[in-house]
């Protein structure tokens, strides 16, 4: 696709409230190549939490953006992440998909490498000249790794900004999230992975879009109602409100429709539950004041770290990312985060809530499936050229059901795909409308 293409992807009009994106941004599979090279190569990506490696030798094998990684704590309680092939020939070193190691064996040829990725081990070490040098041979780690409150990140670009730059105004709801305990958060043990036929950016957009709830989820408010829900709480998400939080970062923040197992009371746990759950509200407030832990405990919100983070902390923690295959296929994994003190059955209602609207056989996921694979099969339409995201384009105060954030995104994406291949630093984008 030639350059000057990638200018028309995206229509922005301020002045007249028009916002629009080229379909062929979601089938092209030149733009797909080129994705690869100046999004996913040149930002900062989501590798995993510390929570799910506790004690040295745990490790956690999987992909990020079609590049197998090995998430492990070295022997020396040091959290690395490290490229899983062999320096030798290429093949894979570890091919579980999660376990406790002293070191890694390559099953082809037997070169062995520690947990901290050093080669420790090579049959026949006699047959190579005094050039061979071990040392220069370890299993390599991505550009750049940082931690920010036990989220680890990498970045295959090593001129990419630092990671609490990048992260911009997101790092306040990440605080949000973490802040939720005293002690520490932590990803459940079990992971969700499913696939769908639907370019990855329709899944961004749609993690972020409140417009689409009240109809395409009918069936679970519908549910909700016939639980004792307030029919008023779920016309609508509640003083809610979208921001873009710089560099292509956006989120929804409302008063949640449904009870969280840290809200101050909700009918949905009862009324045996509403002293305890005040007492929490207080501690909360002890620690932080009145205005953050209202935040905490009393707003959910739909985050999304570019390019393809997304953490729903709504009537639970979803963390999800995912990866496009070809343009119209897209891999999911998706795990839930919690409280690393939560009580049992706290925890258990948490992840009763987390399967019932967000797991592949839930509510929610199984209807957007079905939504985006048909946007897919209607993008074959190539005679209708243009999606319009252009909803409260003119609000000053834009609403949960506008588009505010996926906007964001878009503003984000159509820069970095305009940067010429080799230039490394990344453009910050401002707060916008």
């Amino acid at each position: 696709m030639a350059i000057e293409s990638l200018a028309n992807m995206v229509i922005d009009n301020k002045q007249d409230g028009l916002f629009r994106v080229n379909r062929q941004a979601f089938t092209d599979p030149d733009i797909l190549a080129l994705e690869h090279e100046r999004v996913f190569e040149r930002t900062w990506l989501y590798a995993g939490h510390t929570s799910e490696i506790p004690e040295p030798g745990d490790f956690r094998s999987r992909s990020v953006a079609g590049r197998p990684i090995i998430l492990v704590r070295g022997t020396d309680g040091v959290v690395r992440v490290l490229l899983n092939t062999c320096t030798h020939r290429g093949a894979q070193v570890c091919r579980e998909a999660c376990g406790n190691a002293k070191s890694f064996q390559c099953f082809y040829h037997a070169w062995t490498f520690n947990n901290e990725g050093a080669l420790i081990g090579v049959p026949g070490d006699e047959a190579y000249s005094e050039a061979f040098d071990r040392s220069e041979l370890g299993l390599a780690s991505p550009a750049r790794v940082e931690i920010y409150r036990d989220f680890v990140f990498i970045s295959f670009d090593p001129h990419v900004e630092d990671l609490l730059d990048y992260l911009a105004g997101a790092r306040e709801y990440l605080d949000l999230i973490c802040d939720q305990s005293e002690v520490g958060m932590e990803v459940v043990h079990g992971t969700q992975a499913y696939s769908m036929r639907a370019n990855w950016k329709l899944l961004v957009e749609n993690s972020m879009d409140g417009y689409h709830a009240r109809t395409t989820h009918l069936r679970y408010f519908d549910y909700l109602i016939s639980t004792g829900v307030d029919p008023a709480r779920v016309s609508g998400r509640r003083g809610g409100r979208g921001r873009a939080l710089g560099n292509g970062h956006a989120v929804i923040e409302s008063e949640p429709l449904w009870g969280r197992p840290i809200a101050r009371w909700s009918p949905a746990f009862g009324e045996a539950k509403r002293a305890e759950l005040e007492a929490v509200h207080k501690q909360f407030e002890d620690r932080f004041g009145a205005e953050w832990a209202y935040r905490i405990t009393q707003t959910s919100r739909n985050l999304l770290i570019f390019p393809n983070l997304i953490i729903n902390d709504i009537m639970a923690i979803t963390i999800r990312t995912f990866f496009p295959v070809s343009p119209d296929y897209i891999e999911i994994y998706a795990w839930a985060l919690a409280p690393s003190d939560e009580k049992a059955e706290d925890r258990a209602m948490r992840l009763d809530n987390f399967l019932t609207f967000l797991g592949p056989g839930g509510y929610a996921t199984p209807d957007d499936v079905e939504a985006l694979e048909s946007c897919q099969l209607g993008f074959r339409n190539r005679e209708v050229i243009w999606n319009d995201l252009s909803r409260g384009m003119r609000n000053d105060q834009p609403e949960v059901t506008d588009e505010l954030q996926m906007r964001a995104f878009w503003r984000q994406w159509h820069t970095l795909m305009q940067s010429p291949q080799g230039s490394a630093t990344i453009v910050r984008q401002p707060i916008a409308v």
